[in-house]
């Protein structure tokens, strides 16, 4: 059974990213503040969902919760400033896209770069523990997932349109048969 809030505050939201171990395309993250009695059922960390399932349950979060927001980081910002710091700086976006100041924020894992005016906790593993962080963690996984989709239109040949930018055997190959894309992050070991 997942928690609803760490610190009981209705405004707490839950931070997550996705993509951060990928070879191409930028950091997704995800801020997502939930009603209490938002339940449904499979709500769970995205890495444990299927596809069919993350998508349903983004439907439904996009649609109550009480507030929810998508920030991003470029390869050239993710090259600038690594990935720990690409990522922080979607989460700090995604945070002030929210349509209401949250209270505290919970974010998955084990470090953060602290957000002005606003107090946060780290939780290992909070994605599958909190209920929006799992909303986080689904909302960064299918927005990332889509716009893998669409550079994949572009270039098809790096199979991101079933790896999504991962590192893979079949994506290293690719790498190695037709060189980096501009989509790909250069600042990584790419092979």
């Amino acid at each position: 059974m997942l928690l609803a809030t760490h610190t009981g505050h209705p405004h707490e939201a839950g931070l997550d990213e996705a993509g951060r171990g990928c070879l191409a395309g930028p950091v997704f993250a995800a801020a997502v503040i939930l009603p209490p009695d938002f339940e449904p059922q499979f709500l769970n960390d995205s890495k444990q969902l299927t596809a069919r399932r993350r998508e349903v349950l983004r439907g439904l979060i996009c649609t109550e919760a009480v507030a929810w927001a998508v920030g991003t980081a470029d390869t050239a910002e993710i090259a600038a400033l690594n990935i720990a710091q690409a990522s922080y700086l979607a989460m700090h976006r995604a945070v002030a896209a929210l349509a209401i100041p949250p209270g505290h924020l919970l974010v998955d894992g084990n470090r953060f770069k602290p957000y002005p005016a606003v107090a946060h906790t780290c939780a290992v593993g909070g994605d599958g523990r909190y209920r929006h962080i799992a909303a986080a963690s689904i909302l960064a996984k299918t927005f990332r997932d889509e716009h893998m989709l669409a550079l994949a239109q572009e270039y098809p040949q790096y199979g991101w349109h079933q790896n999504a930018g991962y590192p893979t055997a079949t994506h290293r190959a690719a790498i190695r048969e037709y060189g980096p894309s501009p989509h790909h992050r250069l600042s990584f070991r790419l092979l």
